[in-house]
């Protein structure tokens, strides 16, 4: 193995307080482990509410001073991720593609410090376990894909970036309720050569002209904030429990990849309200009543925006198998998979062989008696 597949892309490391070596965070802990000497080197819990910022008024000032980082940045040429990158790092892969980096381009950028992070539960053991057993899963998958994805040298822990939105909602609309009623309807019919005349019951609906306006407050709307990604791949990775997210501590960082976002705070804020439409229409719905409803016009204004920049656990991989990338993703809490997979055309063909064969023995069987 090269130097290139070797090596760890890693922005934030720390000194361990009793022999100076660096640390990493060990996933499902509070503190930063030593691997030479044994300290437990504990991360500060701090103890307040996680802040949110006012949304139009960042946008308006463009940034506090006290809300931006900077950090060190190197483009992927090929996927056009942005991940963090340790000064004195040499070489480096892409996680998302595999692409080699190159390491001339790193350079500083200012970006929204993250205001919380929800910190790895699962090690990198764990959850290459959690892959070998969705591998085995797999239905119609080529024999020799195992041997191909168990070379893991492109698996890595990284942070990706979300946006969180809380708003209010004041919706007006217009529309029609329907309400269901029944009339007696004279139908003919033949019995025993006759011709009969019978009565029903037929539904309905009678409509009435409504408007109305409806509220509701949203909490925590969860935007993906990076396009490296797959996007059904990463949704199936939710839910996640942001009830357990913690204050942003660098140490969560340590000895794992951070991306920087892709999608910026008011695409992210456009996303979201996308994101409220079902609530919103459900509301909607509900408050005109009836049996049936038509929705003929809504107009939603925002108010009391709120935000934070996030970050959540993922690890990520990349690997080639017959000459084509696939790209797999772990959720780093609960170890849910998702990814990319090939298939066998052979067993494909073969079980739809089986099936025609049984299904052809079966009717021979049948009708041989």
């Amino acid at each position: 193995m090269d130097n290139t597949q070797e090596q760890e892309v890693n922005v934030h490391t720390f000194a361990c307080t009793n022999c100076g070596a660096d640390l990493k965070y060990k996933p499902g802990t509070k503190h930063l482990k030593c691997d030479y000497c044994g300290t437990h080197n504990n991360i500060p819990q701090l103890d307040y509410k996680i802040q949110e910022l006012d949304y139009h008024d960042y946008l308006h000032t463009q940034s506090k001073k006290e809300e931006v980082a900077v950090e060190n940045f190197v483009d992927c040429g090929n996927c056009g991720a942005t991940s963090s990158l340790e000064q004195d790092v040499t070489s480096a892969l892409c996680p998302y593609c595999s692409t080699p980096l190159v390491i001339e381009n790193v350079h500083t950028e200012h970006i929204i410090q993250p205001k919380s992070v929800l910190p790895f539960k699962l090690d990198k053991n764990e959850a290459k376990e959690k892959f070998k057993e969705w591998i085995n899963g797999l239905w119609f998958a080529p024999n020799d894909l195992k041997k191909a994805v168990l070379n893991f040298d492109h698996f890595k822990g990284v942070y990706i970036p979300y946006w969180t939105f809380d708003t209010d909602t004041y919706t007006v609309y217009s529309g029609q309720r329907g309400e269901y009623y029944y009339e007696t309807e004279s139908y003919e019919e033949t019995e025993d050569g006759e011709t009969v005349t019978k009565t029903r019951e037929v539904k309905k609906t009678k409509w009435h002209s409504v408007s109305g306006h409806v509220n509701y407050f949203f909490d925590d709307i969860l935007t993906v904030a990076t396009k490296s990604l797959t996007e059904d791949l990463i949704h199936e990775l939710e839910p996640w429990d942001l009830e357990n997210l913690v204050p942003f501590d660098k140490s969560y960082l340590s000895g794992f990849i951070t991306e920087k976002y892709q999608v910026e705070l008011e695409e992210g804020f456009e996303t979201a309200k996308n994101l409220t439409n079902d609530k919103i229409s459900d509301l909607v719905k509900s408050d005109i009543g009836g049996d049936e409803q038509r929705v003929t016009s809504v107009s939603t204004i925002y108010s009391d925006i709120t935000f934070k920049h996030i970050l959540l656990p993922v690890f990520v991989s990349a690997y080639r198998f017959k000459g084509k990338l696939y790209q797999f993703l772990i959720n780093g809490r609960t170890g849910e998979v998702q990814g990319e997979r090939p298939y066998s055309l052979i067993k494909i063909l073969f079980t739809i062989i089986l099936i025609l064969f049984i299904i052809g023995l079966i009717y021979y069987l049948t009708n041989s008696q």
